[in-house]
């Protein structure tokens, strides 16, 4: 990655820029744990922060920059000491568009209208491509020929030609702003949708395939981190009493919304209840030997569990951005060996 200078910083003061803008001026594209603090120490070295904080923002967001010293000030209910969520209101997006899929807006091949159909058939097959789209300008679109519609040219026997080999009726086309739900019907039903950017030229397309993938990079860590959760609730739950859970809520808690319930807690709530190491709640750190001998596994070694817990409070916050890249494999390792080794405690 790059680094604007502070100069080129200070210069934005009072910038409203979207998320993607303010990465680019750092040469990435995602927010890793290590991105995001070089971002961090590169505005504090400028005296600058961002509103909202960039690195749990949903992706869409926009942010302004803003002298440091304006974010400090703290009103008399908060309590600096108590660790926030990792995973705050509003870090999750509202919404999934067809733009926030790379192929979206990646770009596409497609032939123009006077071509000949055997350009068309060339390009498929050298790409792999299942259509292509015949347009003229990237704003005029005449039809797609798929192996289908060439198909049924053949069936009917038409002229070869690249008119008769391209369907040109109810043609799956979209907005990049469009949500991506309401265009899974059509998906489904043609195999891949094309989507116009905002200039009105056709700017990519998505298929079926893609969604899978992007079910499966973006699915499979929301269900395990759903799983371990779920774990550690049945698990903490059935072994701490009420007093234990109550002790961690007081911290972070108005008196009426301490339950003593073990599923009210946040995920940081959990690593307190374990941690006989934390340093500013000295009490809570006394309370968590307990709470660790009450959970009955002396064989399991507490300062690797809690060491991986926290790197699983990491990663739930970092997939909370819904980032193009996939979750990297040493993430989803931690996320399914956890969940693995949470199995055998609660059986």
């Amino acid at each position: 990655m790059k680094k604007p200078t502070s100069a080129q910083l200070i210069a934005l003061k009072g910038a409203e820029l979207t998320l993607s803008e303010l990465l680019a001026m750092y040469a990435v594209r995602v927010r890793q744990a290590g991105i995001i603090r070089e971002i961090t120490e590169s505005l504090a070295e400028a005296g600058l922060t961002t509103l909202p904080d960039f690195s749990t923002c949903p992706t869409l967001a926009r942010v302004r920059l803003v002298p440091a010293a304006a974010t400090h000030a703290t009103t008399p209910e908060e309590d600096p000491t108590v660790p926030a969520d990792p995973l705050p209101p509003g870090a999750l997006p509202q919404r999934l568009l067809l733009g926030n899929l790379p192929s979206a807006v990646g770009g596409l091949k497609c032939v123009s209208h006077g071509a000949e159909l055997s350009q068309a058939t060339y390009l498929m097959r050298y790409e792999g491509y299942n259509q292509i789209p015949v347009v003229s300008n990237m704003t005029e679109l005449h039809g797609v020929v798929t192996w289908k519609s060439i198909a049924l040219m053949y069936e009917n026997r038409w002229d070869t030609t690249l008119e008769n080999a391209m369907q040109q009726e109810s043609l799956p086309v979209f907005d990049s702003r469009e949500d991506l739900f309401s265009c899974l019907p059509m998906l489904v039903d043609h195999g891949y949708v094309l989507v116009r950017g905002q200039d009105g030229r056709i700017a990519g397309i998505v298929t079926y395939q893609e969604i899978v993938r992007r079910f499966q990079n973006t699915a499979r860590p929301f269900f395990l981190l759903g799983e371990i959760e779920s774990l550690l609730r049945r698990w903490l739950g059935a072994r701490l009493d009420a007093e234990a859970v109550t002790a961690v809520q007081a911290t972070n808690r108005k008196p009426e919304h301490r339950t003593g319930k073990v599923e009210d807690l946040m995920f940081g709530d959990y690593v307190l209840l374990l941690d006989g190491t934390q340093q500013r709640k000295p009490a809570l750190a006394l309370r968590a030997d307990a709470n660790w001998a009450a959970l009955g596994r002396p064989s399991l070694d507490r300062g690797q569990f809690l060491h991986h817990l926290q790197r699983v409070q990491a990663i739930r916050n970092r997939i909370a951005h819904f980032d193009d890249d996939p979750l990297p494999p040493q993430d989803m390792r931690e996320l399914t060996s956890f969940a693995r080794q949470l199995r055998e405690c609660v059986r």
